[in-house]
């Protein structure tokens, strides 16, 4: 028999309201010992909390009672909304505890529960976890489109046109001999699988916006030492993150300061200054500075009045190559913004530290370029590694499938399978054992 679960699901205590929420068989026996009657179902009952042992009123709280399968975990589920003080939540958690089969939830149990019983497949279980750890209004809107189910049915759809191919494959076998059935079906089937898997290529590249909205845009700022990108970093943060002093070479190791910008999520990242050098630790910060800068969206390259700007002297080439560049003319005086397309591999922009006016023009630029960087549509968006794995191994069996017209049928034919597959692990529907306990456990208890 299943456990009856129960946690705190709002935040901290102390606080105005608690939230706790129970799951399972034992339900209904909890609500009614506490409560003295269960209460009809999704509707709101103010009642008074009794310890079932001793009789004490433990709290006066609102109840609501969900009866299964139209819950979210598709089991019984209780919410008692009590005053929020240590006390009473630590009282009503003992009394919870104490009836038979109870005990108290893992993190992401109860959304375990709900994906279990197929309330939720696992791009919306994925879409409710980014939505409780969205920082901005983006975030926040791709993650209540993916958990309300826009990737899952995009992929499943994907998913039973694969299995139809398959079926007029195999109708294809039982009825070749027979002569009212005019042409091969198969040769059908070979021009939709080549133009789902154009669908899907299309998806992978207008996801990429989709992973960079889930991880922040990572805006990397370079430069020789005594550049001012500390200063130019703790002026965007609006606080003293980095140390600044007249000593060159201070920044030896990666800081980094996450940002909403107009909406977006932006990560800047402080580094160490570029220049020849003797010293371990610094030659060890250069070396993590270069890397970054290979993995950056975004490189503002910090220049003090007449240091190198255009050719970014210091840069290594393979970087210039694959990231755009802006250079930041740190302590010059203030200009106005050119106006450029952010898409440019160069952008002069003139931004002191210690001027307003010059830091709400880089604060313009950089917000232009999470806009134009991560364009979202409509279309639902791949937003995981997970994602883009599997569905590059859909494309690979659909390729396979498509070109390999010197096979026989049945070899294509297994391909298309394998293709399928591969969306159905997306959405947890085959072989993800293995993946859950990784994904749930990073969840918060009593969510």
């Amino acid at each position: 028999m299943a456990e009856t679960i129960y946690a705190l699901s709002s935040g901290a205590v102390p606080s105005g309201v608690a939230v706790i929420r129970v799951s399972g068989p034992e339900v209904k026996t909890v609500v009614e010992a506490l409560c003295g009657t269960l209460p009809e179902p999704r509707k709101t009952y103010l009642s008074k909390l009794k310890d079932p042992e001793t009789g004490d009123i433990l709290d006066e709280a609102l109840v609501l009672y969900f009866e299964g399968p139209a819950s979210f975990t598709g089991e019984d589920v209780a919410e008692f909304q009590c005053h929020g003080g240590r006390a009473v939540v630590a009282a009503l958690l003992r009394v919870l505890g104490g009836f038979e089969n109870c005990r108290p939830a893992e993190p992401g149990e109860f959304t375990r529960r709900a994906f279990d019983r197929g309330r939720m497949d696992l791009t919306e279980v994925e879409g409710l976890a980014d939505l409780i750890a969205a920082e901005t209004e983006s975030q926040r809107k791709q993650a209540v489109r993916q958990m309300g189910g826009a990737l899952g049915s995009l992929y499943e759809d994907w998913r039973k046109r694969l299995i139809h191919m398959r079926a007029m494959i195999e109708a294809d076998f039982d009825f070749a001999d027979e002569e009212d059935v005019p042409g091969s079906v198969a040769d059908e089937v070979w021009k939709e699988a080549d133009q789902l898997r154009l669908e899907i290529s299309d998806h992978l590249e207008k996801s990429k916006s989709g992973e960079r909205l889930r991880s922040g845009l990572q805006v990397v700022l370079m430069g020789a030492p005594n550049a001012g990108k500390s200063s130019l970093l703790n002026a965007i943060a609006g606080r003293d993150v980095a140390i600044v002093t007249e000593e060159a070479g201070t920044t030896r190791d990666v800081i980094e300061v996450h940002l909403d910008l107009g909406g977006y999520p932006v990560t800047l990242v402080d580094t160490a200054g570029l220049r020849e050098t003797d010293g371990i630790v610094e030659r060890e910060g250069i070396r993590r500075a270069e890397e970054r800068g290979r993995q950056a969206d975004l490189i503002l390259w910090a220049v003090e009045p007449g240091g190198v700007e255009a050719n970014v002297a210091g840069l290594p080439a393979d970087v210039t190559e694959s990231v755009p560049v802006w250079t930041v003319r740190t302590k010059a005086d203030l200009e106005t913004l050119p106006e450029q397309d952010s898409s440019g591999t160069i952008q002069q922009i003139p931004a002191s530290s210690k001027s307003e006016e010059g830091m709400k023009a880089l604060f313009d630029g950089l917000t232009r370029f999470a806009e134009e960087t991560i364009s979202l549509g409509e279309a639902p968006l791949a937003t995981r590694a997970r994602h883009r794995h599997y569905l590059n191994d859909c494309l690979s069996g659909l390729l396979q499938a498509v070109t390999a017209d010197h096979l026989p049928t049945e070899l294509r034919a297994e391909d298309l399978r394998r293709a399928a597959d591969s969306l159905g692990r997306i959405t947890g529907r085959i072989d993800v054992e293995d993946l859950l306990d990784v994904i749930f456990r990073d969840f918060c208890i009593g969510k």
